[in-house]
């Protein structure tokens, strides 16, 4: 679902310590004002959209411009493979868009995504990036 402003809904994922340490490597977390900067960046830079499952928003996911996919789910809905369904989504956009790569920012520590991300093809290039030709 295209993004849209819903403070009230995703400032709950994002004031999770687990997800902005997991996305930022982070030991705080969002305000609103954090918040709000961090979609209107990724919307004027990219293509942003909300994670809707059984009718019910539970996190985004992003394409930037330059081929870097973030995606965030929250915790509750988590290891239930909807984040490799919505990644093959933004591969399937990246194509559209005519890109040749697209990548993650994944830290070291995030096995989590580290697992999901290698096993969709991506590989690591550097510490903390993975990429896949498309």
């Amino acid at each position: 679902m295209p993004y849209f402003p819903n403070e009230k809904q995703t400032l709950k994922w994002y004031q999770d310590p687990k997800i902005c340490k997991q996305v930022d490597n982070i030991d705080t977390v969002y305000d609103l004002t954090k918040l709000r900067r961090m979609y209107e960046y990724l919307s004027v830079h990219g293509w942003c959209y909300y994670i809707q499952y059984q009718g019910k928003l539970i996190g985004d996911c992003t394409l930037l411009k330059d081929g870097e996919i973030s995606i965030v789910i929250c915790k509750e809905y988590q290891n239930l493979h909807l984040g490799r369904k919505c990644v093959d989504k933004l591969v399937q956009l990246a194509r559209i868009q005519k890109m040749t790569q697209v990548k993650a920012h994944i830290y070291d520590f995030n096995i989590q995504s580290k697992k999901m991300f290698t096993r969709m093809g991506f590989k690591e290039q550097q510490p903390d990036w993975y990429s896949y030709d498309l």
